[in-house]
C-alpha cells in the first residue's frame, strides 16, 4: 500500500527538541582544556546517529576544537564494544550512555551508566586520569 493525495496522517507519536537535563556532552566541552591537561589528547563523542546529526550536534555545543563528533550510523562500533541498547523511545538501537578511557587502543577505564541513559558515573568531571 502507497501513501498517496488524499490519505489521512498517521496516528504515530513524534518528538521535538530534547531534555533539558541532559549535560554529557555540554560538560566535555567544558571540561575539555582540564582533560586535556592532565594528558587526555583527543576527546570524542560517539552516538548511534548520522554525521550530519552530530555534526549540528558538535556545532550547537561549540565542541569545534574541543570534542570530536563520531558518527556510529550502524552501531557497528557500539555492537563490537557491546554497549548497545534498545531505546524504542529513541528509535530502537542506540548507545548505552558511558565514558571511556584508552590509551594506545587499550580501554584503561570504562564508566557505564546502571540505567544505560542517566548521568551518575560518566560525566567528565568523573573521569580518572
Amino acid at each position: 500500500m502507497t501513501f498517496k493525495v488524499g490519505d489521512k496522517l498517521p496516528s504515530v507519536d513524534l518528538f521535538e527538541n530534547t531534555p533539558a537535563d541532559k549535560t554529557h556532552l555540554p560538560g566535555y566541552v567544558a571540561k575539555a582544556e582540564e582533560l586535556k591537561s592532565k594528558g587526555i589528547s583527543e576527546i570524542f563523542c560517539i552516538s548511534v546517529n548520522d554525521p550530519f546529526v552530530m555534526a549540528a550536534w558538535g556545532k550547537e555545543h561549540d565542541a569545534t576544537g574541543k570534542v570530536r563528533m563520531l558518527a556510529d550510523p550502524k552501531g557497528d562500533f557500539t555492537d563490537a564494544v557491546d554497549l548497545g541498547v534498545d531505546l524504542q523511545i529513541l528509535g530502537g538501537k542506540r548507545s548505552k550512555r558511558y565514558s571511556m578511557v584508552v590509551d594506545n587502543g587499550t580501554v584503561k577505564e570504562l564508566n557505564v551508566e546502571p540505567d544505560n541513559t542517566g548521568l551518575s558515573c560518566s560525566l567528565a568531571d568523573r573521569i580518572k586520569v
